[in-house]
C-alpha cells in the first residue's frame, strides 16, 4: 500500500477508505471466513452500477466513464494475488474473494481475470474457494454469466423483491423478473441481503410487505444459501439504522420455511 487512500466521493470520516491497490487482507469476514480480498477496480476510484444507500464506501461517482479508467490488467491481478499468497499463510485461507470498492464484473476483462485466478488458485492455494461479491448487474452479458459459473461461490446482492424497494435501496432500475430468471440459472448462487431501517420511511427494506416480496423472489431463485445481515460500518446515508437481531431472525425464519439454507450475520 502506498500513501493513505482517499475516502469515497461525498464521504465522511466514518466510511471505509477506497483501496489503493489490488489485494487487501486477509480479512476476517463475518460471512466468508478468512478471506484474501481482490480489488479489480481502478485504484482509489469507486466504480459501481448501483448507488446503495448503505454503502460503506460512500456514494458512487456517477460522472465516471468506465471506458476511460485505469483498470488493472488480468496479468497484474494474478501477479498481485500470487505475491500476496507468498506472504501470507495460503493454507489458512478460506476464500479468495473478488470484491473491492465497486462492482467487479464491470471490469472489461472480468472473464480473463477469473480464468487467471482459477489457475493460480490451483497452484498456490488449492484449499481456498474462489468467490465474488456482485450486485449481478452484468449478468445479462453472456461472457460475464459464464465467468460467474466458473467460480466456486457467486454471492449476489438482492435487497428487495420488487422494483420500487430496489430503486429506493440500491438506486438502480432493475427488471426483477428477468434478473431472478438469470440468477436461477447459476449453479453456485448465494443470495446476500442487507436490511436497513430509515426513520423517515424512505429507504428501509424490512417492512412486512417488503420482506414478503423479497422472500418470494428468493424462493424463485432457489439459491445454494441465503445470507441475512444488517449494517456494521459507516454508510453513504448516515441516518439509516441497523435492523435488530430478532427481526433478522424472523426474516430468516420465513426463508427457512421455504426449505432454503439461511444464516443470519450481525
Amino acid at each position: 500500500m502506498s500513501a493513505a487512500p482517499e475516502t469515497a466521493h461525498g464521504s465522511s470520516g466514518r466510511l471505509l477508505p477506497l483501496i489503493d491497490g489490488i489485494v487487501y487482507g486477509p480479512v476476517r469476514s463475518r460471512r466468508l471466513g478468512r478471506s484474501l480480498g481482490i480489488n479489480v477496480l481502478p485504484p482509489r476510484r469507486k466504480v459501481c452500477s448501483f448507488n446503495c444507500v448503505y454503502c460503506q464506501y460512500g456514494w458512487t461517482d456517477l460522472r465516471a466513464d468506465p471506458r476511460t479508467l485505469a483498470w488493472p490488467s488480468p496479468d497484474c491481478v494474478t501477479a498481485a494475488v500470487s505475491a500476496a499468497l507468498s506472504r501470507c499463510d495460503a493454507g489458512g485461507l478460506d476464500r479468495l474473494t473478488l470484491a473491492g470498492h465497486g462492482e467487479p464484473t464491470l471490469h472489461p476483462d472480468f472473464p480473463a481475470i477469473v480464468d487467471g485466478l482459477r489457475a493460480l488458485r490451483a497452484r498456490e492455494a488449492p484449499g481456498a474457494r474462489l468467490a465474488v461479491l456482485t450486485n449481478g448487474s452484468e449478468i445479462h452479458r453472456p461472457e460475464v454469466r459464464e465467468a460467474l459459473r466458473r467460480l466456486d461461490e457467486c454471492c449476489v446482492k438482492l435487497d428487495g423483491g420488487d422494483a420500487d424497494t430496489i430503486r429506493r435501496t440500491n438506486a438502480t432500475a432493475r427488471d426483477v423478473s428477468s434478473f431472478l430468471e438469470a440468477l436461477a440459472g447459476l449453479p453456485a448462487v448465494i443470495v446476500q441481503a442487507l436490511f436497513v431501517r430509515d426513520p423517515r420511511g424512505r429507504c428501509g427494506n424490512d417492512s412486512d410487505e417488503a420482506v414478503e416480496r423479497w422472500v418470494e423472489a428468493v424462493a424463485r431463485i432457489r439459491p445454494r444459501a441465503v445470507h441475512v445481515y444488517t449494517i456494521a460500518r459507516g454508510m453513504a446515508l448516515p441516518r439509516l439504522e441497523a435492523v435488530p437481531r430478532e427481526r433478522l431472525e424472523a426474516i430468516a425464519a420465513r426463508v427457512a420455511a421455504r426449505g432454503l439454507d439461511v444464516a443470519v450475520f450481525t
